[in-house]
């Protein structure tokens, strides 16, 4: 149920075109895929995430968008809490017994910090008073020599990658990725991508 984002780059991955509302950058889609029928049916909601607070506040926020559109929507870490890489195997006969449809993973795939410098000027607040203002910050930014004063900015940017697989064909669907900076929390951005997903599988017609 695991893909890593080579495996989508192998399948011609579609870089989206006038779409500046959409969180994703890169799209594919199966050329051949039929409309998927999951109305009533169960699909499963996985976030492949280390922490497990964060895993399952973020599955539960998928399983309800995904239970908004028609589906029963499920968590993985409900329906089988110790599935893992080296059990698919249990995983599998698990999913198939209870009657699953479909799988929708979500997994961040990189986490990168970005530092920018930023220029002062003396619109800053530190600048509008000498007392209580200037006084104190010049003395403690001062060293020794005229400078340009700089301040260090920390940007952090999650890469997710949101795959939409029909177990009944046991086939990846639809697949994309993602580029949020400053996620709030995990759970939030899912809900978010939940939604633009959905957005992204009518226009594909893959839902109605």
């Amino acid at each position: 149920m695991i893909a890593t984002i080579s495996r989508l780059t192998l399948l011609s991955l579609v870089v989206l075109s006038g779409c500046a509302s959409s969180p994703f950058t890169e799209t594919w889609k199966d050329p051949n895929a039929t409309p998927l029928e999951f109305k009533s049916e169960k699909v499963v909601a996985v976030v492949l995430a280390k922490s497990q607070t964060s895993r399952r506040l973020a599955e539960d926020r998928l399983a309800q968008q995904i239970a908004v559109r028609g589906a029963q929507g499920r968590t993985m870490y409900s329906m089988l809490p110790d599935a893992r890489e080296d059990n698919e195997a249990a995983t599998r006969a698990a999913l198939e017994a209870q009657g699953v449809k479909g799988v929708i993973v979500m997994r961040p795939i990189s986490v990168d910090k970005e530092l920018d410098v930023v220029n002062t000027t003396h619109y800053e607040p530190a600048y509008m008073n000498y007392w209580g203002g200037y006084y104190g910050y010049g003395w403690g930014a001062s060293y020794g020599m005229p400078v340009t004063d700089t301040r260090i900015r920390e940007t952090t940017v999650v890469y997710i990658e949101t795959l939409v697989y029909s177990l009944k064909q046991n086939k990846l669907v639809w697949g994309g990725k993602s580029k949020k900076t400053n996620p709030d929390n995990l759970a939030v951005l899912v809900e978010e991508l939940a939604e633009a997903m959905a957005k992204e599988l009518k226009r594909e017609k893959l839902i109605r």
